[in-house]
């Protein structure tokens, strides 16, 4: 690591590089995680809490959407700006930031503008009840306004770390999140905002945020810039950066679906009980796949880099490394959640009727999720070795081909509805992590152990 704190993806120690490069930004997701269960914790202690948790849970999916679109250009244009900086032709490294930048800018007016024009057909759509309406509505309107905020602190943050400066991009979630962390509170009860100043506190803190990556991206630390000769969006390269991003896009966006088919079901069969259930067990599945996906992200650049270098070797040794860890994390994040159920439920609600439902569904809920560090750890480095098709049809198979049928379809067949619905999403992760985890196997034998032997 030089004094400007960049590691040096190419020759460090795998193990050192992965720690030191991971350790932030799984601080950045833990924080990141602890912000937004803060903002449950407060709106769950509401005096009318049971129907703000429930509206909170129908706004998730516009929320998702958000994030997914900064996926598709953040998470699609910086592994392709890590090769290229591997094979040392940063100017094609520059373009492709530069033109992430101004699409991230694009499409966050977009977003923001549909929000505002359709946000009442798009709640109800979500889920929205006549008793939770009013709250969702509130909380989504303020946010759409932060819309592009969120765009560019998210997808920019993705091109700090794939040049190694692992720290400045765990600062870029750490001032967010400590900063609404504060701002909740003080908007929520002392300005007796409710829902709304939990809103309000999200994107003034996402403002800062995103003020501080953009800071650093046109400074003079920054080895990649964003060059004013590039902001003119050039249609091959927003092309080959959508190409790689539609993979993660989808992962978010689809993410979407499930919410909605899981807020209408439970809904359905549970009414506002268990979908004010059902936000607390989404809650709680981030904190699995917040830390774990934090690992996973924090080794791309080096997967990324070596593979760019034909350094195959070090591109072995980072995945191997990667899916032992997120396993082992994954096992043990989900297993303290099913043997604790009700602890982390008094987290968020003190209620009795949510309390109890979440306390025994949670334990249904989780049970997949023990080996889902197998789909996040290949999942990243499908990602992080540019393979754009493979990576799809994985995002696809959880949650279009398998949770979102399942969880029209089980129902039927269960007397207990609500359980139907719940068992989805075992199924679903461990089938998904399981064949994600063969087809990895096969494209290593087939693809980059060929390559490795070529070689050396």
């Amino acid at each position: 690591m030089n004094k400007m704190g960049q590691h040096d993806l190419g020759t460090e120690r795998i193990g050192k590089l992965v720690f030191s490069l991971a350790v932030p930004m799984i601080i950045s997701q833990i924080v990141n995680l602890l912000y937004n269960m803060v903002d449950r914790i407060y709106i769950g202690r509401l005096e009318d809490g049971a129907l703000a948790m429930a509206a909170l849970g129908v706004c998730f999916p516009m929320i998702t959407i958000v994030a997914a679109f900064a996926q598709l250009l953040g998470s699609g244009g910086a592994p392709l700006s890590a090769i290229k900086m591997g094979e040392k032709r940063n100017d094609k490294a520059e373009e492709i930031m530069t033109n992430s930048f101004m699409m991230l800018i694009i499409v966050g007016f977009a977003l923001t503008i549909l929000t505002l024009v359709f946000r009442e057909p798009i709640l109800y759509l979500f889920g929205a009840s006549n008793q939770t309406f009013k709250y969702a509505e509130s909380y989504l309107t303020i946010y759409a306004v932060g819309t592009i905020f969120v765009q560019l602190t998210m997808g920019m943050n993705s091109y700090i770390t794939c040049q190694g400066f692992s720290k400045i991009g765990m600062c870029t979630v750490l001032i967010g999140a400590i900063l609404n962390i504060i701002l909740d509170p003080i908007f929520i009860f002392l300005f007796h905002m409710g829902v709304s100043g939990a809103a309000l506190a999200t994107i003034l803190s996402q403002g800062v945020s995103c003020l501080w990556a953009l800071n650093f991206l046109f400074g003079k630390k920054s080895i990649l810039k964003i060059r004013k000769k590039y902001l003119k969006p050039n249609i091959k390269i927003v092309g080959s950066i959508m190409a790689l991003g539609i993979s993660p896009f989808i992962m978010q966006a689809t993410e979407s679906l499930v919410q909605i088919s899981f807020n209408t079901q439970m809904l359905r069969f549970g009414g506002n009980t268990a979908l004010g259930g059902l936000t607390i067990m989404y809650s709680l599945t981030t904190f699995i796949s917040g830390p774990l996906g934090g690992l996973a992200q924090g080794a791309a650049p080096i997967i990324s880099y070596n593979y760019g270098a034909k350094n195959l070797a070090r591109v072995k040794k980072a995945f191997r490394l990667i899916i032992t860890s997120c396993l082992i994390g994954s096992i043990l994040l989900a297993g303290s959640i099913m043997i604790f159920s009700r602890q982390f439920a008094f987290i968020f609600i003190k209620q009795g009727e949510i309390l109890e439902f979440t306390t025994w569904a949670l334990r249904i809920f989780m049970i997949g999720m023990t080996i889902f560090g197998l789909q996040i750890g290949c999942q990243n480095t499908f990602m992080a070795l540019g393979q754009a098709k493979i990576s799809l049809v994985m995002a696809l198979l959880r949650k279009v081909i398998l949770l979102v049928p399942l969880v029209y379809i089980l129902p039927c067949f269960m007397e207990d509805k609500v359980k139907g619905v719940l068992m989805a999403e075992p199924i679903a992760d461990a089938t998904a992590a399981i064949v994600t985890t063969i087809s990895f196997a096969i494209f290593y034998h087939k693809k980059l152990k060929n390559e490795l032997e070529n070689n050396y």
